[in-house]
């Protein structure tokens, strides 16, 4: 025994015939035992982490095929043995030929020193697959909780799923849903065979559709009229000034004067209402959508038109578009709640109506389409190309006749002139009166801004550069002040215009006593307005820019919306103090939201550092308010402006609009305070009863005036004030149909003042010079009160100004004007025409018209000279 203990430690012939999966029993030899090697994937064996994954009571090789020569060994462990990994073997019961060889190596290397030492690879290969394993083994773990939860995720989608099932089948069993369900079965049947509506009643609901669109918005531009007790007026005559008569003869005009103004209105809102059919190809759906914009059009037109003697325009949209469509609806007066209910009423049946017949007709598709196979067969390339077509081709024909309405010599132009189609886009209410509102909104898609003054080039505005440049350095000799050494205030005062100037209306208390007082001693006038009852932008804008809306094409209606916001680099008199204090030189208040008219956009575009109003990034700080009125004071306006003086390190332009005593007019104040007026018995309550809120609103804006000045002249620096009413309100309905008083409903009232710090303290101007004026003239008379130096441009001004004191887009059948001509005031106040001018007065005119046209439309050759700058 002991000799055999000396045997060789490897014998691979004695397990060589044994299959990997016998289990080999332990051999007992005398210091040590046998022990079955590892597989190689074992081949770390030795390391701790790996034998601890094998039993040590039983040991298995690995189930694999069986192989001629077995992979695994068995090894002698001798007692005296010394191995590095000696204790894990005794503890994992295996290990690989490879492993036995390697501590073969390591204990032949122990041995023999000077040999170099591969454990500290070993360890590292070891390190390396243990890391691999756990990694394995982790990621393997973490499948199977995926599995698992995906399991029961399933499971309980399942379980759910049946419940609801279960509940379905338990309630489609109850006799009550059996019977509820054999009767739609049955019913299913004739459903969808119910019949397809013919394009014949498509082509009739169409035809009724728009001609009663037509008839709703014309209705919306009369209003009934009133007659005097003693007039004699029999019932025909009534009835045919009704607003029904004047409707009925609107539409028998085609027969009657050869006139189919009906005809150009049908077709405008017809190409709207085609355009909708072929870009949606829902008949219906199409229908609804027309019936219901063209309704609220008509509303918002009527009440428009009572309110401010103005149609619905394009211009307006810009409103919508800024986020004040609630604002406008604030304006809506109290005696038109009603017709804005029964309309919504109407809006709802026709909603309504359309939502039926869409279900009922089986026809969906106006034109046969198949979006889903479009080319599946010749039909359906047919069917998608016809609907492609039709949608493009009706949008184009609505915009080439809607953009070509309002040019002359165009092809829509002329078909609607052949018809009777005679435009009259000065008064934009008249020619809605006289050719329809959806006519006159459609000329107005494409506004030209000017047309193309004779002679007008590079060299003719250098010229004219010249020209004014050597009457502004005449006019400059005797001028010692500078405009930008004092603060100039344009406060445009919302209606201010002195109610006693109209006849039948006198007062027991005069409304506006303080301000009529401060006009009395400091240079005032009357100034001439092209607005009534509305237009407050068109105002303000002559006011910054000197420009008239006189010189403009009659399309261009709202310059505001039409054409600052398309422009690059519009001029403005705030110019003059930015030019020389930068940013800080002007700002602006208005106490109501930054959008309307735009003001947000063009008051940036003019140069304005700030615009403070309600909504603002830094808004108003004063914001009380009269009685109920939902305005704010201008008292309040006048504390903000003053705040602004106070805190402002240098002379600035300051911009105000007020909006105190803006439309409507309903019971804001107390009654005790509310003035009382005295007018004829024929004038309305209602009229009767605006006139007496507005001049109550008129006698606080007096009074806060006073105070405002008072304050400014306790202020030590120069300051000057413009002051002027921008148009009437649109209460006088009696005074509206008389023609000898449309001229009075386009007079308010201006002064220009100056505080005791400023030189021009206690100037007046001339009457002579000052008694008539128009908001474009407001900056060069400004600078003559202030004794300033001014520019060519407002040399170019003055000088018109002195010839004629007054321009204006104003209808009046006095003295001789006829529809489409502007008005001119000559120093006297009574009317001129074009025709009838001095040459000096036609060739201010002419060369007037050729700096706003080269500002407006032109190539703005006068921004390359110093036209603009003050020295």
């Amino acid at each position: 025994m002991l000799k055999d203990a000396t045997m060789p430690i490897f014998s691979p012939d004695r397990h060589a015939h044994v299959p990997s999966y016998v289990k080999l029993t332990k051999q007992p030899i005398a210091g040590g035992t046998y022990r079955p090697l590892a597989n190689d994937e074992d081949s770390n064996a030795c390391a701790p982490s790996t034998l601890s994954g094998h039993h040590s009571s039983r040991l298995y090789t690995q189930k694999s095929a069986i192989h001629a020569i077995s992979d695994n060994t068995s090894i002698f462990i001798s007692g005296a043995g010394t191995l590095p990994c000696l204790p894990e073997m005794a503890s994992s019961g295996s290990v690989s030929k490879a492993e036995i060889d390697n501590n073969e190596q390591i204990a032949s290397s122990e041995l023999q020193p000077h040999q170099p030492a591969e454990q500290p690879l070993n360890q590292v290969v070891s390190v390396c697959k243990r890391a691999a394993h756990t990694t394995a083994k982790t990621l393997s773990t973490a499948g199977h909780t995926a599995v698992k939860a995906t399991k029961v995720t399933g499971h309980a989608i399942h379980t759910a799923a049946t419940a609801v099932k279960n509940a379905w089948h338990t309630f489609i069993n109850f006799k009550a849903v059996q019977l509820i369900i054999k009767f739609f079965r049955k019913a299913y049947g004739p459903w969808k065979k119910r019949m397809r509506f013919s394009y014949a009643f498509y082509a009739i609901v169409f035809t009724l559709l728009t001609s009663a669109e037509v008839v709703f918005l014309q209705w919306g531009m009369y209003s009934e009229p009133t007659y005097d007790k003693g007039d004699e007026v029999d019932q025909t005559t009534k009835i045919l000034n009704s607003v029904a008569g004047q409707v009925t003869k609107f539409v028998s005009q085609m027969w009657l004067e050869q006139k189919s103004l009906f005809l150009v209105n049908f077709v405008g809102l017809g190409l709207i209402y085609l355009a909708l059919i072929f870009v949606t190809n829902r008949f219906w759906i199409a229908t609804l959508l027309f019936g219901t914009a063209i309704t609220a059009f008509g509303v918002a037109n009527s009440i428009k038109i009572q309110l401010r003697n103005e149609p619905i325009i394009p211009a307006d949209f810009t409103f919508i578009s800024g986020g004040d469509a609630g604002n406008i609806a604030s304006f809506i007066p109290d005696n038109s709640q009603q017709f804005v209910e029964n309309a919504v009423t109407v809006v709802i049946w026709i909603i309504a109506i359309c939502l039926l017949l869409f279900l009922l007709d089986r026809r969906k598709c106006f034109i046969y389409c198949s979006w889903r196979k479009p080319f599946a067969s010749a039909k359906n390339t047919v069917g998608t190309f016809s609907r492609a077509l039709a949608a493009v081709v009706s949008v184009v024909i609505l915009a080439s006749y809607a953009t070509n309405l309002g040019t002359g010599g165009s092809w829509s132009n002329m078909w609607a002139a052949k018809q009777g189609y005679t435009p009259t886009l000065f008064d934009a209410a008249e020619d809605a009166r006289n050719n329809g509102p959806a006519t006159t909104f459609l000329s107005l898609t494409k506004a030209p801004t000017m047309d193309k003054p004779e002679g007008y080039s590079k060299q003719k505005m250098q010229a004219i550069s010249k020209k004014y440049s050597k009457l502004a350095n005449s006019i400059n000799k005797s001028r010692t002040q500078q405009l930008t050494d004092s603060t100039a205030i344009m406060i445009l005062s919302e209606t201010f215009a002195d109610p006693t100037r109209l006849p039948d209306i006198t007062f027991d208390e005069d409304p506006i006593p303080n301000i009529r007082n401060i006009m009395g001693t400091t240079t005032s006038g009357t100034m001439l307005s092209p607005g009534y009852g509305g237009g407050t932008a068109n105002i303000e804008y002559q006011a910054l820019t000197g420009l008239s809306l006189a010189n403009f094409s009659d399309s261009m209606i709202v310059p505001y919306q039409q054409l600052v916001p398309t422009q690059s680099n519009p001029y403005s008199f705030n110019q003059i103090w930015t030019q020389k204090y930068g940013e800080s030189g002007s700002e602006a208040v208005h106490p109501y939201y930054q959008s309307m008219y735009l003001r947000n956009t063009n008051y940036k575009k003019f140069g304005f550092s700030h615009l403070y109003s309600l909504d603002s990034a830094t808004p108003v700080e004063h914001t009380e308010k009269i009685g109920e009125s939902p305005y704010v004071s201008d008292s309040s306006t006048y504390q903000d402006v003053l705040d602004l003086i106070k805190n402002q390190k240098n002379p600035e332009f300051l911009q105000v609009v007020t909006m105190q005593n803006h439309m409507p007019y309903s019971n804001y104040y107390e009654a005790e305070d509310v003035l009382q007026s005295s007018v004829t018995d024929d004038t309305p309550d209602d009229e009767h009863s605006a006139i007496n809120v507005f001049s109550t609103g008129l006698k606080y804006t007096d009074q806060a005036t006073l105070d405002f000045l008072s304050q400014l002249n306790q202020i030590n620096k120069p300051i000057t004030v413009i002051f002027y009413g921008d148009h009437l309100p649109g209460i006088y309905l009696k005074e509206e149909q008389n023609p000898d008083d449309s001229f009075l409903l386009h007079e308010t009232d201006y002064f220009i003042w100056s505080n005791d710090a400023s030189p021009s303290a206690n100037v007046k101007l001339d009457d002579s010079e000052a008694a008539f004026s128009s908001s474009n003239y407001f900056m060069s008379s400004a600078a003559e009160h202030m004794n300033a130096k001014i520019s060519p441009y407002l040399a170019l001004l003055t000088k018109l100004h002195e010839e004629i004191p007054a321009i204006s887009r104003v209808i009046s059948n006095r003295g001789g004007i006829g529809l489409g001509t502007a008005t001119y005031l000559q120093s006297d106040g009574t009317v001129t025409d074009s025709t009838s001018m001095s040459k000096t007065q036609k060739q201010l005119l002419a060369d007037y018209k050729l700096v706003q046209y080269d500002q407006t439309s032109g190539k703005n050759y006068l921004k390359e000279s110093d036209f603009m700058s003050v020295d």
